[in-house]
C-alpha cells in the first residue's frame, strides 16, 4: 500500500484538489503564530490579589491552556484549572482570575461560564475573535485579546496560548514567557518546513506517519508533560481527517487501560503512537519502552514520535504542528476534506 500512498500524498495535483479551502497552507503558517503581538485591550485592572485562575473553553480553546499548565508547573504558585463545560466550580470568587476563551466568541459553555464567574465577582479576562464575548468584554471593560478572525479553532492553538500568556503576564501571574514563545517561531518555521505537500514523502516525516495511521484507529500516548499533544493529536485526527482517535497518558496508562491490549483479538485495529519529550519523568520515559516491550505480540508496536526541541514549550508546539500536518494528510488518504467540520455545526443549530 505504501507506493500507492506516496503517489497521492507526493501528487501536489490531488493534495490540492482534497484540500480546497487551503488547511496545508494553514499548517504551513502557523509558525508564525509564535511571534504573534497578543494586544491586550483594556489592560487595566484593580490590582486585587489572584489565588488561582480557571480558564474555561471547549475544543481547540481548552487546547493552549492545558499546553500552558504543563509548560508553566513550576513557574505558577497557585492553582490553574481547566473547565471544559458550563458550569464554573462553587470556589471561583473575586480572587479568581476566570478567563474565558472561544474562538468564535460564541461557544454557548463558555459565554455560561463567564455569565457565573461575572455574578460570582471574579476577575476576568477573555480570548476570542469577536462573537459575544467580545461584545461582553467592549460593554465591561474586560481585559481581552481579539484573536485575528478566519481560521478553524484548532489550528489557531498558538495564537490562543499567546493570548493566554499576556492576560497571565498582565495580571502579573507570569513574566517573560510570551517572548520565550516568540523567539521560537523562526526555529518552528523551519522544522516545519520540512513537512510541506513539496517534500517527498522519502523525506517528509508528516507523510511517513500519516501513512503509519491511515486505516486504522490511532491511540496516542503522551506523559505528564506531553498529554496536552496527545490530546492534540487526538482533536487534529477528529476533525482533520474526520478519524475516529483516543488518546491517554503515563503514569495513569499503566494502572489500567495497560490491561486492555492483553487480551484478543491479536490483529487490532489500532495504531499506537508514543509522543515523548526528553524533559519527561525519567520514570515515565521507561515505562513508554516497558510497556512497548510486554505489550508485545498483543498491541500494534507503537511508532515513537521523539518530540524535537530544546525546550518543553518547542518540544509541546513543534509536536502541535506536526498534527495539523499529519491528520490533514490523512484526511486525502481518506478521501476527505480536512477543513469544514459540519456535523458539529449542525449539532450546535439543533440545540
Amino acid at each position: 500500500m505504501g507506493k500507492h500512498m506516496s503517489d497521492i500524498l507526493d501528487n501536489e495535483n490531488i493534495l490540492a484538489q482534497k484540500d480546497p479551502e487551503g488547511a496545508l497552507k494553514v499548517a504551513a503558517e502557523q509558525f508564525k503564530q509564535a511571534a504573534y503581538d497578543a494586544v491586550i485591550v483594556h489592560p487595566d485592572h484593580d490590582g486585587r490579589q489572584i489565588t488561582g485562575v480557571v480558564v474555561t473553553g471547549m475544543g481547540g480553546s481548552a487546547l493552549a491552556a492545558l499546553v500552558a499548565k504543563a509548560w508553566l508547573k513550576n513557574d505558577l504558585a497557585i492553582p490553574f484549572e481547566i473547565i471544559r463545560g458550563y458550569d464554573l466550580p462553587k470556589y471561583v470568587g473575586s480572587n479568581t482570575l476566570v478567563i474565558a476563551s472561544s474562538y468564535s466568541g460564541n461557544t454557548e459553555e463558555t459565554v455560561s461560564a463567564l455569565a457565573q464567574a461575572q455574578a460570582a465577582g471574579a476577575q476576568l479576562g477573555v480570548i476570542a475573535s469577536g462573537g459575544k464575548l467580545v461584545t461582553i468584554a467592549n460593554e465591561q471593560n474586560i481585559s481581552h485579546v481579539s484573536l485575528p478572525t478566519g481560521l478553524q479553532p484548532r489550528m489557531g492553538v498558538i495564537y490562543n496560548l499567546r493570548a493566554l500568556l499576556a492576560l497571565l503576564e498582565n495580571f502579573s501571574l507570569i513574566h517573560g514567557k510570551s517572548d520565550e514563545v516568540a523567539q521560537l517561531s523562526q526555529w518552528l518555521g523551519t522544522e516545519s518546513a520540512a513537512w510541506a505537500p513539496e517534500i517527498p514523502t522519502d523525506n517528509n516525516y508528516a507523510k511517513q506517519l500519516a501513512e503509519d495511521a491511515v486505516g486504522k484507529t490511532p491511540v496516542f500516548y503522551g506523559g505528564a508533560l506531553t498529554s496536552p499533544v496527545a490530546y492534540k493529536w487526538k482533536i487534529s485526527f477528529n476533525e482533520n481527517a474526520k478519524n475516529v482517535a483516543f488518546w491517554n497518558e503515563y503514569p495513569e496508562f499503566n494502572h489500567n487501560e495497560f490491561l486492555g491490549w492483553t487480551s484478543h483479538p491479536v490483529e487490532k485495529p489500532f495504531a499506537v503512537f508514543d509522543l515523548v519529550s526528553s524533559f519527561e519523568h525519567p520514570q515515565i520515559l521507561r515505562r513508554f519502552e516497558i510497556s512497548d516491550r510486554l505489550l508485545s505480540g498483543q498491541r500494534p508496536k507503537s511508532t515513537v514520535v521523539n518530540l524535537v526541541g530544546d525546550s518543553l514549550i518547542g518540544q509541546l508546539l513543534w509536536g502541535s504542528i506536526l498534527a495539523d500536518y499529519v491528520s490533514i494528510y490523512v484526511a486525502t488518504l481518506n478521501g476527505v476534506d480536512p477543513t469544514p467540520v459540519e456535523l458539529i455545526e449542525k449539532l450546535k443549530k439543533e440545540l
